[in-house]
């Protein structure tokens, strides 16, 4: 989720869904799965060591990040009257930032995350209710399916397509007809984990971008239970290259924020970057 002048009323709009989510979710063939807040400790911090710095598109307002076959892919959203960029899909050179082939999508699309799943590509909208699947080689678009929530973030623990609206939910959506078969609830210590954002699942854990601020959620999949979280406060101004603007990324609130989780299961490399970020940052967590 993205836009800085719609971002109070947003705001707003994401805790009343939370609750609206959780009772319409709780019927038929829907699991829904959440672990209670007031027995939690609190997540352990995540330290977080640099290990390479890469460029990265200052125009490419990030809302996916992921590798496919040693392949960065990513999407970036833009609409008009939301921001002054275009929504796009594509495959980046990691050594340049630079995208080597781009789909755009219809200006009445917002671009979201995106998932990979037995090669094909999956991509969400944002407001749209709408998504789209590609072939993960080629890039052409091959279907288009509904979404019964807003699209935020996008991962796949193999069977299923996992995704984030921007709420404290996560809806486990089946990739041969998009029926939603779980939906778990996020939680911490302090109750419900608002704002759920890009995702990444990676050794069996979800990793989710917690919309405008700098965490790195650890979210047991079994339960829902924040079990670990990664503060990268500062990540971009002490360790990026080149002429970081102070004002422009050190706003939290701002436009732009960190957004993007991409893991190489091939490498065994995690990286992280955000909306207009200027680098891309190979990283270890631990």
């Amino acid at each position: 989720m993205n836009h800085l002048k719609f971002a109070a009323s947003l705001f707003v709009l994401s805790l009343l869904g939370v609750a609206c989510n959780n009772a319409d979710n709780t019927s038929g063939s829907e699991e829904s799965t959440s672990a209670t807040a007031g027995s939690l400790p609190a997540p352990p911090a995540l330290r977080f060591n640099v290990l390479n710095v890469f460029p990265h598109d200052t125009s490419s307002f990030t809302q996916g990040l992921l590798f496919y076959k040693g392949q960065l892919m990513e999407s970036t959203g833009g609409q008009p009257g939301v921001n002054a960029y275009r929504s796009w899909v594509g495959k980046v050179d990691l050594q340049t930032g630079k995208a080597d082939k781009k789909i755009f999508l219809d200006t009445a699309y917002f671009g979201e995350g995106i998932a990979t799943l037995n090669d094909k590509l999956y991509q969400l909208t944002w407001s749209g209710k709408k998504g789209f699947v590609y072939d993960a080689a080629t890039l052409k678009k091959e279907q288009e399916f509904p979404l019964k929530t807003e699209g935020w973030g996008v991962t796949t623990d193999s069977t299923y397509l996992i995704v984030s609206d921007g709420s404290s939910n996560l809806y486990y959506l089946d990739p041969k007809d998009f029926s939603t078969k779980r939906v778990l609830g996020v939680t911490d210590n302090n109750g419900p984990v608002n704002n759920l954002n890009e995702l990444e699942y990676i050794n069996g854990h979800i990793y989710a971008n917690k919309w405008q601020t700098n965490y790195i959620l650890k979210i047991d999949p079994s339960n829902g239970q924040v079990i670990g979280r990664a503060d990268l406060t500062g990540l971009l101004l002490q360790y990026g290259k080149g002429n970081i603007s102070r004002e422009k990324y050190n706003d939290a609130n701002g436009e732009a924020v960190l957004n993007g989780i991409a893991y190489d299961p091939g490498t065994k490399k995690l990286y992280v970057t955000g909306k207009l970020w200027p680098n891309l940052f190979e990283i270890d967590l631990q």
